[in-house]
């Protein structure tokens, strides 16, 4: 029979796997998404070490056994600032795209020059 722990193990180890490909592409959608899943695979780590709990008191308390409320205060505070960071990567890919015209993270299609501007050509 397989462990829980096997299973969560092997979960993380697939959604990182997933997260690193689409890091690794040419396009900036799928590096955005693979960045989203490297955090959420972090954040499922994180939560994991922190292990379950059962009968014991989120606070201190008269004795007996008490959660570490650590490892979810870390998750919850990296689930916002990773919207944050992603809202603003979002942005600079669409920042991008206007700019350069490409959605290529280098700014232009493979096989073809860099774009070249009007304003490029003046100088």
């Amino acid at each position: 029979m397989i462990s829980l722990e096997f299973l969560v193990a092997t979960g993380i180890g697939a959604v990182t796997a997933t997260a690193i490909y689409l890091v690794l592409r040419g396009r900036t959608w799928p590096v955005i998404i693979g960045l989203s899943l490297l955090g959420y695979a972090v954040n499922m780590f994180i939560f994991a070490m922190g292990r379950l709990w059962q009968n014991a008191a989120p606070i201190l308390a008269e004795g007996g056994r008490v959660a570490d409320p650590l490892p979810q205060a870390l998750v919850l505070t990296a689930i916002v600032i990773g919207f944050a960071t992603t809202g603003f990567v979002v942005e600079l890919a669409l920042r991008s795209r206007h700019e350069s015209g490409s959605d290529h993270v280098d700014g232009h299609e493979p096989g073809h020059g860099p774009v070249s501007r009007p304003s490029d050509r003046a100088a």
